[in-house]
């Protein structure tokens, strides 16, 4: 397994990272952004992908996150030019390449499997495709040393794939897929085959030389920790639509849907209905009584019946009977559970109204610690409250809605 201090011993010179940022310069001012527009994708009578329309922006590390059978893996093999749209059409820095061959198009990919020349070393793994375009000599030594030197290889160049851990076998495929400067790089859960402790390493260093090379990266995969440390923004999808695009924190703490406060990150959810508005705050009335609140500017729902939902790591437990900071939303509940986890334990929690609220506090050494069958009050604030519809079916509207940056 690679370590991580052999990872950055060797990074980009001075003028590698001026040639970097030069090529990115020149690939934002060429328009190289990516433009889906009313992308579906049929087998029989499956829409597969349906009516997907994306705006992903000139060196935007972009991800398309979604649970197996949600359409990403298929959208970024019509993008790649590996399978035709049933319908709609694909841009490129503003060429229409629904139709144009996979190798015609400026685009590389990387796949989980790397897919490297077994009997090819290091150098001439990443010189494969310098070398089919007639480059040659010292330009083509340049530039392989280069990328070598940006994933941190540089004195592997003798060895060959089986002679490599995961980690850099991945960092070669990375390396191969980016010496020719490509104006897009697709990749296909490229982490997926190493082990959490070097796959957590590669999601920082991947993020590290997206940014030194300026190149669009649109990123599958169905890990929620991977596509909201690296990308700049993300398309959760269900179903072959869009469920919702936005920048990591803002997809998490402001879900618009039932799908995605569940499936990106946990959440407690209640069912209620909308009981008005006070000022700056949507008040929402429980079936057994009481109301919480939420900001009004996180709403978009149209009601009357909704969910409100918190994240674990939102709540604060509190002794029965301690009064709250004014405004804060409160329930009654009892531990049914206690789970150490190291930085935190989770609590499961018995709530009158509801499914058991997930709770997860940091472990500081202060606070409360209750034990399984103690009765707590659970407290949080109505910035963190969402509401969404109750079903996680998508609104049609949102079908065919332009995500921009």
């Amino acid at each position: 397994m690679d370590s991580p201090s052999s990872w950055h011993s060797t990074r980009p010179s001075e003028n590698h990272r001026d040639d970097f940022r030069e090529a990115s310069a020149a690939a934002s001012a060429s328009g190289w952004d990516l433009r889906l527009e009313r992308v579906s994708k049929t087998y029989g009578a499956a829409n597969v992908v349906d009516g997907v329309s994306l705006h992903i922006a000139a060196g935007e590390f972009f991800s398309l996150l979604g649970p197996s059978g949600s359409g990403k893996t298929t959208t970024l093999n019509m993008v790649g030019g590996f399978e035709l749209p049933s319908q709609g059409s694909i841009l490129l820095g503003g060429v229409d390449i629904t139709h144009q061959a996979a190798h015609r198009r400026d685009i590389n990919t990387v796949f989980q499997s790397y897919a490297l020349f077994p009997h090819l070393d290091v150098f001439e793994n990443v010189a494969f495709g310098l070398r089919r375009k007639g480059q040659s000599g010292k330009e083509l030594s340049r530039r392989v040393h280069e990328m070598l030197d940006l994933v941190a290889l540089r004195g592997h160049e003798k060895r060959r794939p089986s002679q490599l851990s995961g980690g850099q076998q991945q960092r070669v495929a990375l390396a191969r897929a980016l010496v020719n400067r490509p104006k897009l790089l697709l990749l296909d859960e490229p982490l997926g085959a190493l082990d959490l402790k070097l796959r957590k390493q590669m999601q920082i260093e991947l993020k590290r030389i997206q940014s030194e090379v300026g190149i669009t990266f649109l990123f599958v995969t169905h890990d929620q920790e991977e596509a909201m440390v690296m990308s700049d923004r993300l398309a959760v999808m269900s179903g072959g639509r869009v469920a919702q695009v936005g920048a990591p924190q803002a997809v998490y703490d402001h879900p618009e849907n039932t799908f995605v406060a569940t499936f990106l990150g946990a959440s407690n959810l209640l069912d209620g209905e909308l009981d008005g508005q006070d000022g700056e705050r949507l008040a929402v009335r429980l079936p057994r009584g009481g109301r919480v609140h939420a900001a009004a500017r996180e709403a978009t729902v149209r009601g009357p019946r909704v969910q409100v939902g918190v994240r674990p790591e939102k709540i604060v437990l509190f002794a029965p009977g301690t009064a709250l900071p004014d405004g804060w939303n409160a329930l009654e509940g009892r531990i049914e559970l206690v789970a150490y986890i190291g930085v935190s334990h989770q609590y499961s929690v018995a709530v009158d109204g509801g499914p058991a609220f997930t709770v997860v506090a940091q472990n500081l050494g202060a606070g409360l610690s209750p034990q399984r069958g103690d009765a707590v009050r659970l407290g949080w604030q109505p910035r963190h409250t969402f509401v969404v519809e109750p079903s996680s079916v998508l609104a049609p509207e949102q079908d065919n809605e332009t995500h921009t940056p």
